[in-house]
């Protein structure tokens, strides 16, 4: 008959006066075994979860961190080879697949990110040029609207968006010289006979940065004639510009 040792749980045969396993006395040993040995409370550790299959779960989920996801696939890969080599001591390996699923999901979407920014970033800048170009037109008809207000009370025309400004005939932001995108000014001013109040001018709304901000530039003068040169020249409108239809 055979006991088990007390301290290891190894068999040890009635003829053994040491276990064979750590060495304890055999009188040490319990009563002779009527069943399967017992380990010992106490003497396996739980296993512990890698570290490395937790970075890649965690890196995994922040997807909004500039190449978390690639730092995910390689945590997650670090963290099953650990948790194979560890023969049962680490645990994880749940986590370290979700975090590579997470990771090889976002860098699969990186080509299908690509292909919508290409289609839609152009699309969002023509529909912003778009406004911005309305908002300069509706601008030269304030202006004008303005002169015409400023010439019967001051018997001549301003010469200056500011002096608009100043007798609160358009906004501020117009009268600094530049709003949505557009560059305003005027110029050409040529005074009357008497050599004091203009009875000429010409208003000039041209793109900050042409083809960013907007592409046709937009004049006017004393007529109240809009005109437009689709090349985004001050010169060209003034002198070739075509009439707002």
């Amino acid at each position: 008959m055979s006991t088990f040792c007390t301290t290891c749980g190894n068999s040890i045969n009635t003829d053994d006066k040491f276990c064979r396993a750590c060495g304890t006395p055999a009188s040490a040993s319990g009563a002779p075994a009527s069943g399967p040995p017992i380990t010992p409370v106490g003497l396996v550790s739980p296993a512990a979860t890698s570290g490395k299959a937790i970075a890649s779960l965690v890196l995994g989920l922040l997807f909004f961190v500039p190449f978390a996801f690639v730092a995910a696939v390689i945590f997650g890969h670090l963290g099953l080879s650990e948790i194979r080599r560890s023969a049962g001591r680490l645990k994880g390996e749940g986590l370290a697949m979700a975090g590579l699923i997470l990771g090889y999901m976002w860098v699969v979407s990186i080509p299908v990110v690509l292909i919508i920014a290409a289609i839609a970033i152009p699309n969002l800048l023509r529909a912003r040029m778009a406004a911005n170009e309305s908002s300069a037109l509706a601008a030269i008809r304030a202006i004008n609207t303005a002169e015409i207000s400023y010439s019967a009370s001051h018997r001549g025309y301003a010469c200056s968006l500011s002096d608009l400004g100043g007798a609160e005939l358009i906004d501020t932001a117009l009268a600094s010289g530049q709003k949505t995108g557009y560059a305003f000014e005027i110029t050409a001013c040529t005074p009357g006979a008497d050599g004091t109040a203009n009875q000429m001018y010409q208003v000039v709304a041209h793109p900050v940065t042409v083809n960013a901000t907007g592409v046709r530039t937009f004049c006017s003068d004393e007529s109240n004639v809009i005109r437009i040169d689709r090349g985004g020249s001050m010169t060209n409108c003034a002198e070739r510009g075509q009439p707002l239809q």
